[in-house]
């Protein structure tokens, strides 16, 4: 069959002007970043009284921004963006379909938020500041304290979410975006009680109060449901673990974060959930210093927090037929498809010695749910074009769309590319 695949030729990519929409800087993700922040200079330009901009309407736009920003993060709000982009039936255009499965670059709406969230803010402060040279009766100095810390804190974390010190300095980023956001808030709420005692304001009708209320709900209530649960593990070989739980039964094409340290770091993964079984199941795989630790240590408890979210497999049911394309722990987050088997599936499976390293019971499992899946074995047959057995793949399966797990690099380039022949194609972004 690889062999058959790889006959098949790749037709080159059409002109740029005919495929800007695929490049990376064109992302849905991008758009709706940039969607946000001309919504807000639309508001600076049309809206805004630049001689003397009241400071109340930029605390608003703060407030409005921030409230975007953590919201479109809730675990419940994620589930609930999934479920409505998923009810687009079969039987509409691809084109609107291809466009709803776009729905998992939510993270746009976050990153846009965050960085206006931050602007104003940033103006707010410089204005204040001005009159609090100028006039410090103005302004007190407890207001200019605490809005020098909540500004620092707000730049540390937009810096710290840069994509590439992000992607450097990964557990920084998740440390500084957990502390630092809780001091924010904190923060924010120090702003908003002063200014209602300096104001003389009943603080029970002040909006700002009732959103910060909610944005406090909202990021308090995945620790509500902190616990710790019971785990078992099947180690197959030292590159991979197969963890099992069995406190809740997620839904395929959801993922679960957890952790052996709560405070410190949080690591999501694929749920594999099996039809008429109670449990699920993660595949680990050695992939950097903590999951390293795991595997070696094989802990009898981690740490759960939240609920189960969807994920970007969870749209395959947005078209008619997909081809799945993994490598290596890759296939965590393929398998409950295979398994539930809600739609025609054809899978490509890269990966070092399928058996050796994850078990001949999981391979298994793969053959029986789909007994014409492609597994290349990368120590047999070195590493494949899988551009070529994607495109090839999608030809013969007559594929409505991919899904790519796999590494970042690998992801964007076979996303890239589908794209770019006219081929809906998904991936995990990697976004803050």
């Amino acid at each position: 069959m690889f062999d058959r695949l790889a006959q098949i030729v790749v037709p080159p990519k059409p002109p740029l002007w005919r495929r800007w929409r695929a490049l990376p800087i064109f992302s849905y993700y991008n758009r709706l970043v940039a969607l946000v922040l001309l919504g807000n200079i639309a508001f600076v330009l049309l809206g805004l009284d630049w001689q003397t901009p009241s400071v109340q309407t930029l605390s608003q736009m703060v407030v409005i921004n921030l409230s975007v920003a953590i919201l479109v993060r809730q675990h419940y709000v994620i589930n609930a963006l999934f479920w409505l982009a998923t009810r687009v039936p079969l039987c509409w255009p691809l084109r609107i379909r291809r466009s709803a499965a776009k729905v998992y670059h939510f993270g746009g709406l976050h990153s846009g938020a965050a960085l206006a969230a931050t602007a104003w803010f940033t103006a707010m402060f410089g204005i204040q500041g001005a009159r609090y040279l100028q006039q410090p009766g103005n302004v007190s100095s407890v207001w200019m304290w605490l809005a020098s810390l909540l500004l620092g804190l707000l730049l540390l974390m937009v810096i710290m979410a840069h994509p590439q010190i992000r992607g450097r300095f990964h557990n920084g980023f998740e440390r500084v975006h957990r502390f630092a956001g809780w001091s924010a808030l904190l923060l924010f709420w120090g702003l908003t009680l002063l200014a209602s005692i300096e104001e003389d304001a009943q603080l029970l009708r002040s909006g700002a109060f009732w959103m910060l209320v909610l944005l406090t709900l909202s990021i308090a209530l995945p620790w509500l449901r902190l616990r710790k649960v019971a785990v078992e593990h099947t180690r197959p070989s030292g590159h991979a673990v197969i963890t099992r739980f069995t406190h809740t039964t997620p839904f395929a094409g959801s993922s679960t974060t957890i952790s052996r340290h709560p405070l410190l770091e949080w690591h999501a993964f694929a749920n594999i959930p099996t039809p008429n079984e109670a449990g699920f199941r993660l595949i680990i795989s050695r992939a950097g210093d903590w999951t390293g630790r795991f595997i070696e240590d094989l802990p009898r408890h981690v740490w759960v927090k939240g609920i189960t979210t969807a994920g970007v497999a969870h749209v395959e049911t947005l078209f008619k037929s997909v081809v799945y394309v993994a490598t290596g722990s890759g296939i965590g987050p393929v398998m409950p498809h295979l398994l539930a088997a809600k739609v025609p599936i054809q899978l490509i499976w890269s990966t070092r010695s399928p058996r050796t390293t994850y078990g001949d019971a999981l391979v298994d499992e793969i053959l029986r749910a789909q007994p014409n899946a492609l597994i290349w074995d990368t120590d047999e047959r070195g590493k494949p074009d899988l551009v070529q057995l994607t495109y090839g793949a999608v030809q013969v399966f007559g594929a409505e769309a991919v899904i790519c797990i796999a590494n970042q690099r690998l992801t964007r380039r076979v996303v890239e590319e589908m794209e770019a022949r006219g081929i809906p194609a998904y991936g995990a972004i990697w976004d803050s």
